[in-house]
């Protein structure tokens, strides 16, 4: 005789990973190529978790070029999808948001070293340019778990248990994933560039909210 029913099943403490897709995307990464040279012309960058490669420096959305005005723009549409996705109660439309972007050009043998960003909720990557390979970890983008303690549950081999998870997205891909989460970029292995445009999303209490 069966005695046992179950009556419920949660996921505590998941950490969620989006994936968007952008149509018409091979205008807009032609649009996006030509201002990063633009850009890059004009400025050396600045060092942060890139190594071998270029860094914008500051804000690329306070930049008013076309092709990044509508990437702002996507970018925002997938953070609120995103943000009601995972059941936020807040009223995100009477909260301010806050997008932050610069753009990663690595060369061959260039790479990102593992880091997370404070302070933000949400992290996204757009992909402009992807190398294309047949083998091997070049272009990928690795995320570590977050979570400590758990070297026992690696025998089980639940997905759910993974020490991290890599993913190699193609051009006109976005990802996006809370800022804690630590990820980093493996090498580029071609001899081609690998062209990103990453970002934060930070909401905050409306200045009249107390």
């Amino acid at each position: 005789m069966d005695t046992l029913t179950q009556v419920k099943f949660e996921k505590l403490f998941s950490t969620p990973l989006f994936r968007f897709r952008l149509s018409e995307a091979d205008q807009l990464n032609a649009g996006l190529l030509a201002e990063g040279a633009r850009l890059r012309s004009e400025a050396d960058g600045v060092s942060k978790s890139n190594k071998g490669g270029w860094h914008s420096s500051g804000n690329l959305f306070d930049n008013n070029t076309a092709c990044i005005k509508r990437l702002k723009a996507e970018a925002k549409e997938a953070v609120i999808e995103a943000t009601l996705k995972i059941g936020a109660t807040a009223d995100v439309g009477t909260l301010g948001l806050k997008l932050f972007a610069w753009m990663n050009a690595n060369p061959p043998g260039g790479f990102n070293a593992p880091h997370t960003h404070p302070g933000a909720h949400w992290s996204g990557v757009y992909y402009v340019a992807q190398p294309d390979v047949e083998t091997g970890s070049s272009g990928k983008i690795e995320f570590l778990d977050p979570r400590s303690d758990l070297p026992n549950w690696r025998l089980l081999q639940a997905p759910a248990f993974s020490a991290k998870k890599a993913i190699r997205p193609m051009p006109g891909d976005m990802i996006l994933f809370p800022s804690y989460l630590v990820h980093w970029v493996y090498p580029n292995e071609t001899t081609e560039e690998r062209v990103s445009i990453a970002f934060n999303a930070t909401f905050k209490r409306p200045r009249s909210a107390k």
